[in-house]
């Protein structure tokens, strides 16, 4: 049985999907976004605190069925489509106990196998990092190709999709783009909910701890008034799709 290289785990997740969520990440990334807020999670081959099976990741989900029985099970990573054996595996276990199974993912990785892990998920938060196309490679060190044909996959199968989307002062924070990207996602009847997210520098230690130099060094967070203005932009499009 194949194992997974994962990260870490959070029992108690309130962020990363719906209600109370077991979250699991996943090692190893394609992408290297500037602004990544787990920069050790890159390495495929990097210190992994776990290698399990899907059984055995199961067994340690299963110790917190009654606390998660309204929420559910979250993947991210990193970037679980890395590993799609296990991961597809993972969720249709997750699926026969009753559990909301929900894949965090830049989309990126487009392939059969990737597909067939969306045969058992429940929901989708698909990180959409901009629709410049010549910022997104600066952004993310890849093209946004992949991102978008993934969308056009959730759509065609009809699975809820939650984007979400970081707002970084002098790169994604900027209104023709934020309103090219409200526009964009409401045209797709399985988007439920878009994330702004407001860019932060808490994760700026672990560059320190790895080594690293962080690439946003000096650019400040995010504002109130900057996120309220984007939230206000995508009202105007999905009511719904303001949430922070």
């Amino acid at each position: 049985m194949i194992k997974g290289k994962i990260h870490s785990l959070e029992s108690f997740g309130t962020v990363d999907g719906p209600g109370i969520r077991f979250v699991v990440f996943m090692q190893g990334c394609p992408l290297r976004c500037l602004y990544c807020h787990n920069p050790d999670t890159w390495n495929p081959k990097g210190k992994v605190k776990y290698q399990m099976t899907p059984g055995e990741l199961l067994t340690e989900v299963l110790r917190y069925k009654s606390f998660i029985a309204r929420g559910g099970v979250t993947v991210t990573g990193g970037e679980p489509l890395l590993q799609p054996e296990f991961l597809k595996e993972f969720f249709r276990l997750c699926q026969e106990q009753g559990l909301h199974t929900a894949l965090d993912t830049s989309g990126f990785v487009c392939t059969s196998k990737a597909w067939e892990v969306l045969d058992y998920a429940d929901l989708v938060l698909l990180d959409i990092k901009t629709l410049n196309p010549d910022l997104h490679p600066l952004l993310a060190g890849v093209k946004q190709d992949n991102t978008l044909l993934f969308l056009d996959e959730l759509e065609r199968r009809g699975i809820d999709t939650w984007i979400r989307h970081v707002i970084v002062p002098g790169y994604t924070d900027n209104d023709e783009w934020l309103e090219a990207l409200a526009r964009y996602v409401s045209s797709y009847k399985v988007v439920r909910k878009v994330e702004l997210l407001p860019y932060h520098t808490m994760g700026t230690y672990k560059y320190e701890q790895l080594g690293l130099d962080y690439p946003l060094k000096g650019v400040e967070p995010l504002s109130k008034e900057r996120l309220d203005n984007a939230k206000a932009i995508f009202s105007r499009y999905k009511p719904e799709n303001n949430k922070a």
